[in-house]
């Protein structure tokens, strides 16, 4: 099999917070989707080792946070490379707490959703959370991050726990 292919499916850059307990969490994530429209409705997929899962996971609620191409990678890497479990991700970070609770990312953010889960899938892995959204805001109108930029141009690495890593 030639996992190649898979690289050509196209991708956004995201951050993808919850709660629990007070508690924030947030982690980079690209596999995130929206899967209806009437109610509208958007999936995330998320690690099981992460952090973020746990949240999800129980506080049944979470934000994702569109990410602008001229996202910093040292911003992308404070999300995406370092664990909520030690460091806190949100100190010294724009965000506002959405209607339930969750943190909601607005630093080099063009939308922000936020939304309750109301089904979940065991993809292995990964579980991907179906959440309907329960608000939306467009902040500006600028081009997003894709996953292909992220690599190409800004030289990231995808790391281990990410739904398209594979070994090589």
């Amino acid at each position: 099999m030639d996992v190649r292919a898979m690289y050509k499916i196209s991708y956004g850059l995201y951050i993808v917070s919850s709660v629990k307990n007070g508690r924030f969490s947030g982690q980079i994530a690209n596999t995130v989707f929206q899967v209806t429209s009437e109610p509208v409705k958007i999936a995330v997929c998320l690690n099981k080792q992460n952090l973020t899962h746990e949240y999800v996971r129980d506080s049944r609620v979470f934000s994702v946070s569109v990410l602008e191409l001229e996202t910093p990678m040292q911003f992308i890497g404070r999300f995406g490379f370092r664990s909520s479990r030690d460091f806190d991700k949100f100190e010294g970070v724009n965000y506002r707490k959405g209607k339930t609770g969750v943190p909601i990312v607005l630093d080099h953010a063009v939308a922000v959703i936020e939304a309750e889960v109301v089904a979940e899938c065991d993809v292995g892995s990964h579980t991907l959370f179906i959440g309907e959204v329960i608000d939306a805001e467009l902040l500006k109108d600028a081009e997003v991050m894709t996953y292909a930029n992220y690599h190409l141009v800004k030289g990231g690495k995808t790391p281990k726990t990410a739904t398209v890593y594979f070994k090589g």
